[in-house]
């Protein structure tokens, strides 16, 4: 197996989603509606990369599991409403920090709902996000502007919290067959919000937000999902996890070099504090 490739493609994809608040500027539908389109989308691309590679889902795998897959398909359709929401009322920056904040919500719960230890070395680092999370998000100073955008993200950090614990859940299930499940839910989650939320409304449609619609859901979804889940089930566990928070790095780049705005220096030692902590917890729980 060529780790190096791999690592190419988890890389990329992780990339893919850093990006993802960057395209959404520029697309004039309610995010409610590229979020549902994006899990439609998704869900049949690997659908055909399935079929593609002659490999049949598991449905036995499926029922076994099922459960915790429609838990997780539903907050993943509320995580991106949620996410979606935050990148349009506050910068991408912020949004992407705030929803980064579930490691740490993680680390704390989990000795209750999935019994583990809880590691007091780890400590420190849920500190370091709390006050990072406090600098990003301006509220320290008064200068956060519109609050609703940070509210939002941290409510995307909720629900991904409960997408981690419940594919920790999931057992004897491959990992292709449990992101067309829960892509699939998330869509059809989406759905009735979508529906009594514009219902009777005039949408903007427009060849852009078509396009970068498609975009999202075919590279960002489907091709950056199958890229995803190949270097995470070939790589070393402390590699996907590191490399794993390249993605709110890009996000904050994105932000600051083709949205230009702005974080100030605070925002930035925030930013540094809630990506340190997710890294060095990361560290401490793959040398274990």
């Amino acid at each position: 197996m060529n780790l190096a490739a791999e690592r190419i493609k988890y890389i990329t994809a992780v990339v893919l989603y850093g990006t993802i608040g960057l395209f959404l500027r520029h697309v004039s539908l309610p995010s409610e509606i590229v979020a549902m389109c994006r899990g439609i989308i998704g869900s049949g691309f690997i659908l055909l990369y399935l079929k593609a590679r002659h490999q049949r889902m598991n449905p036995a795998a499926v029922r076994k599991n099922l459960k915790w897959l429609v838990i997780a398909g539903i907050c993943l359709g509320l995580n991106w409403i949620f996410l979606f929401a935050a990148y349009m009322k506050t910068t991408v920056a912020v949004a992407s920090l705030c929803n980064y904040m579930a490691p740490m919500i993680v680390i704390l719960i989990a000795p209750l709902v999935l019994h583990e230890k809880l590691d007091k070395r780890k400590m420190p680092c849920v500190l370091a996000a709390f006050i990072g999370i406090i600098l990003v998000s301006g509220v320290w100073n008064g200068s956060h502007g519109d609050l609703t955008g940070v509210v939002m993200g941290l409510a995307a950090a909720v629900c991904f919290v409960v997408i981690v614990i419940c594919n920790r859940k999931l057992r004897d299930i491959d990992a292709l067959d449990r992101s067309v499940i829960q892509l699939a839910i998330s869509a059809a989650t989406i759905f009735p919000y979508v529906l009594m939320k514009n219902y009777g409304t005039h949408l903007a449609i427009n060849a852009r937000s078509v396009l970068i619609i498609l975009m999202l859901g075919l590279i960002h979804t489907g091709v950056a999902y199958c890229m995803y889940f190949s270097g995470m089930g070939s790589l070393p566990v402390q590699t996907v996890a590191i490399l794993g928070y390249l993605e709110p790095v890009v996000s904050v780049l994105c932000s600051a070099l083709f949205l230009h705005e702005s974080m100030g220096a605070a925002g930035w030692i925030g930013a540094v504090l809630i990506i340190g902590a997710a890294v060095v917890s990361e560290t401490y729980g793959s040398s274990d």
